[in-house]
């Protein structure tokens, strides 16, 4: 198992015992481009997983280990700050974290390595923030609430990686529960859980294998205009605080002020929202069809008025949509590649992965990559 390979190299390299742990990466079943404008997602951690062995060194060095890269960046206490090494800004941008709130952050050495496949859109990024914070705030009785972890782990993405994500890929991370989704309130912090019966229906992943180049600075884009929406509906709203305010009838009575791009970007959102609390409704009745319904018109929304889709996950959605079994497909994460989610009932999934790939690969000449996830319980303790 890759923990106890993880915990040898650890062991090896350093000649001391590990605290040993574990931190998901996560799915969202609905609730897509909403969690930065204040609104409702509704994510699951998942039994892919990075891994970490940490322990305090005793020196004044931050001794960094990438195990699947085989890389290593070795940083002094006293000069934590943004490197060349990608994957260390992760780790190193929560080290920075912990540090801005006053927390003396001794040396310490990390060897981590996991099971979440990077660049698929399942947020390897947080569950590496997330785990880091976890194990350094056990190691040194710092009693980080996990709220505080999840809020670390995401400040040190907007910092260190540079990407302005909302809070549900980090919230996930920690507050997952197994067999259970959990909506989280983005304006609020609120969250409740309901149910997901994985013995009626799998969740299966299909890995587009692409991230266009447009996937972040189109990102940004999208926050942009979002704010140039809300900042419009204020003068006549001036309780809009996020498209979380806003509703479909103050958006068609300034449609003309808004544009026709932002428009269409603040509706999508505005009905995402109302998608995120149906699909919870339905999941609440044990309505799998239904929620698959909310799905397939998230995705609509996505590719047609947030317009953050591209042909490859509209040809897995769309390949989806026609086999028996199937409740509901979208595409999942920031876009422009990335995975797509489909609900499958338990005895369709093996036909359902054959003829994914085969069409995947007659449409596009590209070989398509799945992955079936279990929902599983938050950042932990491994054994």
């Amino acid at each position: 198992m890759l923990l106890h390979d993880i915990a040898a190299s650890f062991r090896q390299q350093f000649g001391t015992e590990p605290l040993l742990v574990r931190a998901p990466g996560r799915i969202n079943l609905i609730g897509e481009h909403t969690d930065y404008n204040g609104g409702y997602v509704l994510p699951a951690a998942i039994d892919k997983e990075m891994y970490f062995a940490v322990a305090l060194n005793q020196k004044n060095t931050i001794r960094l280990r990438a195990y699947d890269l085989n890389e290593a960046v070795d940083v002094a206490t006293d000069a934590v700050a943004p490197s060349d090494t990608q994957w260390a800004n992760y780790l190193l941008g929560v080290v920075a974290q912990l540090q801005k709130r006053g927390l003396a952050v001794p040396g310490f050495d990390c060897v981590f390595g996991g099971t979440v496949p990077a660049g698929a859109g399942l947020s390897s990024s947080a569950a590496v923030e997330c785990g880091m914070l976890f194990a350094l705030n056990t190691l040194l009785n710092a009693g980080l609430a996990p709220m505080e972890i999840a809020k670390l782990g995401q400040a040190a993405e907007h910092e260190y990686a540079q990407v302005l994500c909302g809070l549900m890929d980090q919230f996930a991370s920690v507050f997952g529960r197994d067999g259970q989704v959990v909506r989280l309130d983005c304006r609020s912090l609120d969250y409740e859980y309901f149910p997901f019966d994985t013995t009626a229906c799998h969740i299966v992943l299909c890995n587009s294998g692409v991230k266009h180049a447009l996937a972040s600075s189109e990102y940004n884009t999208r926050r942009q205009e979002c704010e140039r929406g809300v900042a419009i509906l204020r003068q006549y709203y001036p309780e809009t605080q996020t498209l979380r305010d806003a509703t479909l009838e103050q958006l068609e009575a300034h449609r003309d002020e808004l544009g026709p791009v932002v428009y269409r970007r603040c509706a999508y959102v505005v009905q995402e929202n109302q998608r995120v609390v149906a699909a919870c409704r339905h999941l609440a009745a044990g309505d799998l069809a239904a929620v698959g319904r909310q799905m397939y018109a998230s995705h609509a929304g996505l590719r047609d008025d947030y317009e953050v889709s591209c042909p490859e996950l509209d040809v897995l959605v769309k390949l989806a949509e026609t086999q028996p079994g199937v409740y509901g497909a979208r595409m999942m994460g920031g876009g422009f590649g990335g995975c797509t989610i489909n609900l499958v009932a338990k005895e369709h999934v093996a036909a359902f992965v054959e003829h994914m790939k085969a069409g995947y690969q007659q449409q596009l000449g590209l070989a398509l990559e799945t992955y079936e996830a279990t929902i599983v319980h938050g950042v932990s303790l491994a054994r």
